[in-house]
């Protein structure tokens, strides 16, 4: 049986990798630990499938080592004016954590002329749009 915390680090190294969809083995703690993440927001779709695509179908005509479960991890995180603000003040918004000190955001607009901004240029901009990544 494969340790809770190795699909953890899957999931993580996935979403740094900016990954759109994991395929991870089927089993009743991995179904478990994926509908937990689906239910507070960090995945989008959960689906059960094989090795090669997320077939509910296919799942249940191809042998055990072959089940595998599908999990969405593109999850945008798109906010208004009001959210930016939030986030640059110091309040947390969705799952986001609020930005500290020496920290910034990247916000993607549907601007052209403007559409990669650091978040406070977004706010003064007042365009809202996708959080991209944060960083120190």
């Amino acid at each position: 049986m494969v340790l809770p915390h190795n699909l953890c680090s899957h999931i993580q190294n996935a979403f740094r990798a900016r990954h759109q969809h994991i395929a991870v083995n089927h089993s009743t703690q991995n179904l478990a630990i994926l509908s937990i993440l689906l239910r507070a927001g960090f995945l989008s779709n959960v689906t059960r499938g094989t090795v090669a695509a997320p077939s509910p179908d296919e799942f249940h005509t191809v042998n055990d080592s072959q089940k595998r479960i599908w999990a969405d991890l593109n999850k945008p995180i798109f906010m208004d004016l009001s959210e930016i603000r939030r986030l640059c003040t110091g309040r947390r918004v969705q799952n986001v954590k609020p930005l500290r000190m020496g920290e910034i955001a990247i916000v993607k607009t549907k601007d052209r002329e403007n559409e990669w901004l650091e978040a406070r240029e977004a706010l003064q901009l007042r365009l809202p749009g996708e959080v991209i990544c944060r960083a120190r």
